[in-house]
């Protein structure tokens, strides 16, 4: 048992202060739990062909995991994990007395191909999100699901729920057909900045492409090893296309993705941008300044490494030059073995605060 679940660990041991969550995960129980916000068309769709879930989910969290779901977070009774406010309650809200929490729901959307159903589905899905989680507990506050195939279809939704008050950000898979920095998606963009939204870029997606530049991995733990590889990818774009420039108010969560990576981008990427910047000269500074004003890290998986290279963590996060970069979340019910009080150790009494409230709290509008 990690102090970053808590467990039989008082909060107290681990952390005084406020917290606020950047990651938990709410997650559809089955797709009759959807009917109510679905037109009969769709019912009869998902009835007729005994349709149970999007294969997208499967590929990424395989049900049975402790990836997926850490042992103590999955109900003995065979709910599926993460499915009901009560138990993200239970076992994250309650205990850690979190002040907000960002709710997001992977259901895997994208991996829908029939473009009318998947735009029904993600309206569904989020509909769900507003009426069965955000109006019964106000601590949360949403991600907006979207058909992230058409442009158009996912403006259309974050016009038709951006403005609800508890709704702070839409979501955009790890992995992707085009990469997120193509100009094709600047309407999405400028929809979310419109209404005051973060755009997060969250672990998962399929696309019509190999998941690698060489081809399918063998293993699930290639994949999931390597999936950093799809962030950095997708980080280097919106940094690189244009993106910040044409929309500088844009900001961007990047989810469940890691972060000790980044140092070693930040580097490679600056000096790579003092030999190029002329094929790009929209980007007037190091990519790395673009990173701390326009993007934020969720603080789990940390990837922390073994206990005796705690000095090799704490050089790695002062490579990162910013105390506002990273956010607390406990990526429930994902299961990591990471302890938020070997991170706190490493970071600045300065950053400490800013890790578990201050920083989420500002960057998606908090009260």
């Amino acid at each position: 048992m990690t102090t970053s679940l808590l467990g039989t660990t008082p909060r107290e041991s681990v952390w005084t202060g406020p917290v606020v969550d950047a990651d938990v995960h709410a997650q559809v129980p089955s797709a009759s739990a959807l009917f109510p916000y679905l037109a009969q068309q769709w019912i009869d769709w998902c009835t007729e062909r005994n349709w149970r879930t999007p294969p997208g989910p499967g590929q990424h969290f395989p049900p049975n995991s402790p990836r997926t779901c850490r042992p103590e977070w999955r109900p003995d009774d065979g709910r599926v994990p993460a499915s009901e406010l009560a138990l993200l309650q239970e076992h994250v809200l309650d205990p850690w007395r979190v002040d907000a929490a960002i709710l997001n729901c992977y259901y895997g959307i994208d991996s829908i191909r029939q473009p009318d159903w998947v735009n029904a589905m993600a309206s569904a899905v989020n509909d769900w999100l507003v009426h069965e989680w955000l109006a019964k507990d106000a601590r949360l506050h949403g991600s907006l699901v979207l058909p992230v195939r058409d442009p158009e279809a996912m403006v259309r939704e974050i016009h038709r729920l951006g403005d609800h008050p508890q709704i702070k950000q839409v979501l955009l898979p790890a992995r992707s057909d085009l990469l997120w920095g193509r100009r094709i998606h600047l309407p999405v963009f400028r929809a979310a900045v419109e209404h005051d939204l973060v755009v997060g870029l969250h672990y998962g997606g399929t696309a019509d492409g190999v998941p690698s530049t060489t081809g399918y991995p063998s293993y699930f733990i290639e994949e999931y090893a390597g999936e950093w590889q799809s962030f950095a990818t997708q980080v280097t774009s919106m940094v690189v296309e244009g993106l910040l420039q044409e929309i500088p108010d844009l900001r961007v969560s990047v989810i469940e993705g890691g972060f000790l990576w980044l140092p070693a981008w930040g580097w490679r990427m600056n000096k790579d941008w003092k030999g190029l910047r002329r094929e790009v000269p929209w980007l007037s500074e190091p990519p790395m300044d673009v990173i701390r004003r326009h993007f934020r890290f969720s603080a789990a998986p940390a990837e922390l490494g073994p206990p005796e290279a705690a000095r090799h963590l704490q050089n790695a996060l002062g490579w990162l030059r910013s105390d506002d970069l990273l956010m607390f979340a406990t990526d429930y019910p994902r299961g990591h073995d990471d302890d938020v009080d070997r991170l706190l150790a490493g970071l600045p009494d300065p950053a400490r605060p800013k890790l578990m409230a201050e920083t989420a709290r500002a960057w998606y509008r908090l009260p």
